[in-house]
């Protein structure tokens, strides 16, 4: 530290971090840029190392991370252009038959989860699945207000069984746990629960606002009135065979995030060519796809060294030393506890961000109490994912948009469940497994 400054005032870049993500005009990519500079200052890096800096970045965890999100985004483009993403959610809803009320909650949940899980993006996987799914439940009654809650929740759940997907791929890494073991002690103990409360509490919202917010007369169709293309079946079938092929490979041979990467391209290729698209077409949609998270890929990079600047002022350090007999007094659960309502409520942000930012901050901590790996996962997992429940932030607002919705207010209600039955989870599972 620059001064001789104690070392605890080198967690100033991440206060500074918290305080901005909070704030409605604040870029993320800016907030991290501002942090990142603070750090380098307080522990006197010279910025004119920044390109050495940065090289090292790019091969770092958070940027392959970002990469897989930048380059998911580029699927996610394709299989929207081709006409799989369609298609996919007609196979499912006709396999369904969208008939009362209960199917079509029941029918929104598997097609917002099976789209995010697709795509490895709520915000993404709900646009492309929002012109299909509206007019379609729209035929039995259902309101803007039913399907947000449903699309935020539901749609979620796809990340969190994804084997791919950038939380998992960052928890995976994290606790050094195969997808088996991350499924079985963090995704399922969550999910479970959510798709429970979503159901019911759709039910409930649905009878609320029937008749007082529906859709507007003439947004309802059939599911019936759809017929694919032939370039879009064949792209389907392509897509399909080549997602198992690769994905059960990398599962069976417990590969991790260099196999997202793998799994990516070959989804690209294997649709494109599907569809009967020159290769120059699938480049560039391909990279038209990319363009639009390529400023996430670029904070992920820098939130690299903003978090080793933080780590070289010995804060983290200082922060085990204080934190020790908070620990000592609560145990295990104690820490998971803490750990987890401060990912929860204390830290904002990109997901994979607040999750490799409470690994950072804690996993001294966790490794001097000995604390379960199994348990581990499943606070990274709920401090991170969770704080869009708790909070009316980016997720929670684009579902209700997506939705059509401004009942914001049902939303809210729906996340603060959400989150204090995950919480409940949490102190479950710690006392069982800590």
């Amino acid at each position: 530290m620059i001064f001789n400054l104690p070392p605890i005032l080198g967690l100033t870049p991440l206060i500074v971090y918290i305080i901005l993500a909070f704030r409605p005009n604040i870029h993320p990519l800016a907030n991290v840029v501002i942090c990142m500079i603070i750090g380098a200052v307080l522990t006197g890096t010279n910025l004119l190392e920044f390109g050495s800096i940065l090289t090292t970045s790019l091969g770092s965890f958070l940027g392959q991370v970002g990469f897989i999100i930048m380059i998911g985004s580029g699927l996610g483009l394709i299989l929207k252009e081709s006409g799989v993403a369609e298609n996919l959610v007609h196979l499912l809803i006709r396999k369904i038959g969208i008939n009362s009320i209960g199917r079509a909650i029941i029918a929104s949940m598997l097609a917002s989860m099976f789209m995010v899980l697709v795509l490895s993006t709520l915000t993404g996987g709900n646009a492309v699945l929002a012109p299909i799914l509206i007019p379609l439940v729209a035929s039995v009654g259902m309101t803007p207000s039913t399907l947000a809650i449903i699309m935020q929740t539901a749609g979620v759940t796809g990340l969190f069984i994804s084997p791919f997907s950038p939380p998992m791929v960052t928890i995976m890494e994290l606790t050094g746990m195969a997808y088996q073991e991350v499924l079985l002690y963090a995704s399922l103990p969550v999910c479970i629960p959510m798709w429970v409360i979503t159901y019911f509490n759709a039910k409930h919202v649905q009878k609320q606002t029937a008749g007082v917010a529906d859709y507007p007369e003439g947004t309802a169709l059939s599911a019936d009135d759809y017929k694919p293309s032939a370039d879009a079946r064949r792209a389907t079938a392509w897509f399909g065979v080549a997602m198992v092929l690769v994905v059960a490979y990398g599962v069976v041979n417990s590969l991790g995030v260099a196999h997202a990467i793998t799994v990516i391209t070959v989804a690209v290729l294997a649709t494109g060519f599907g569809a009967r698209y020159k290769i120059d077409k699938i480049i560039d949609l391909f990279m038209k796809g990319c363009a639009q998270y390529f400023w996430l890929y670029i904070m992920f990079i820098l939130m690299d060294p903003f978090l080793n600047f933080i780590a070289a002022s010995g804060a983290f350090d200082a922060l085990v030393e204080i934190g020790s007999p908070l620990v000592e007094g609560g145990g295990k659960v104690g820490l998971a506890m803490l750990a987890a309502l401060i990912g929860t409520f204390g830290i904002q942000g990109a997901a994979v961000a607040q999750a490799v930012m409470l690994d950072t901050v804690f996993r001294p901590l966790v490794d001097a109490t000995g604390l379960s790996m199994a348990v581990w996962a499943l606070v990274i997992l709920i401090g991170s994912q969770m704080t869009s429940f708790a909070y009316p932030g980016l997720d929670m607002v684009a579902a209700t948009g997506t939705a059509r919705s401004a009942d914001m207010k049902s939303q809210v209600k729906h996340g603060w469940i959400i989150t204090a039955v995950t919480l409940l989870v949490c102190l479950i599972e710690s006392l069982l497994l800590a």
